[in-house]
């Protein structure tokens, strides 16, 4: 795979030649010191690459030259992934471990323990460094496919917005949890699509876990300890993918 990734939206896919938005051409020519006639790929993070060469480097219209396109199969199964929000920046890095792993969608959650309560121009300024974190972690993986970063939103908007998932799944501490291996065990047929619920710092409340199990969600456990947001994140995403895969 060539070393220089970008992103790119033609409107016509057909094209013999693609130009990049300044954004773009500015990362490739100028913080990545592509030249021409360099092997690029560009994706359109829908599954489409196209296999070009950089035909004009200018730094705010680079021009690339078509050679080849494919098209990459998506995943079996669409993982959404339910964040509750944690503080810092830990959700630039889940988005990231989310993309690396393949997941279709993250929502960003308010919770009752939420600390992090984002409404306005704030929400929005967020969602769209969450897709530049998912657009940058797309590049370097090499995932021909970008996370919808959906807008932030209260626990029980996402459990209705999920009812119709094959798979619905709740990372839990609490005595009870079952083993993820036990519940694609009892499933009649492989999912075709999932939500992972995680928590805050602090866990969801009695009263969210109660709503999420009535909502059809089933309590998972991760292990006997108890991980930062971040890394249950990226452990529940992991082995769901693996369990997939088989």
């Amino acid at each position: 795979m060539p070393d220089f990734r970008v992103f790119c939206r033609p409107t016509d896919p057909a094209s013999a030649q693609l130009t990049l938005s300044a954004g773009e051409s500015h990362h490739l020519v100028v913080v990545n010191r592509a030249r021409r006639g360099d092997p690029v790929v560009a994706f359109d993070g829908r599954g489409r690459e196209w296999l070009c060469e950089l035909a004009d480097d200018r730094k705010q219209a680079a021009v690339l030259a078509v050679r080849s396109v494919r098209s990459a199969a998506p995943l079996p199964c669409a993982i959404t992934l339910g964040q509750a929000i944690p503080k810092g920046p830990a959700m630039d890095a889940i988005v990231r471990k989310a993309t690396e792993l393949g997941a279709a969608a993250v929502a960003p959650l308010e919770t009752a323990r939420t600390q992090v309560h984002l409404d306005g121009d704030r929400a929005d300024r967020k969602t769209e460094k969450w897709q530049t974190a998912a657009l940058e972690a797309a590049k370097q993986c090499g995932n021909p496919f970008l996370p919808e970063i959906l807008p932030t939103q209260p626990l029980a908007a996402f459990l209705a917005a999920t009812a119709g998932h094959d798979l619905k799944l709740v990372a839990s501490l609490h005595p009870g949890a079952r083993s993820l291996k036990a519940v694609l065990a009892a499933l009649p047929a492989p999912p075709r699509t999932a939500a992972w619920l995680i928590g805050p710092e602090g866990d969801f409340s009695p009263a969210e876990i109660e709503a999420a199990v009535a909502a059809g969600y089933v309590p998972v456990t991760l292990g006997p300890l108890v991980l930062r947001a971040d890394t249950a994140a990226t452990c529940a995403l992991g082995v769901l993918m693996h369990e997939l895969r088989g």
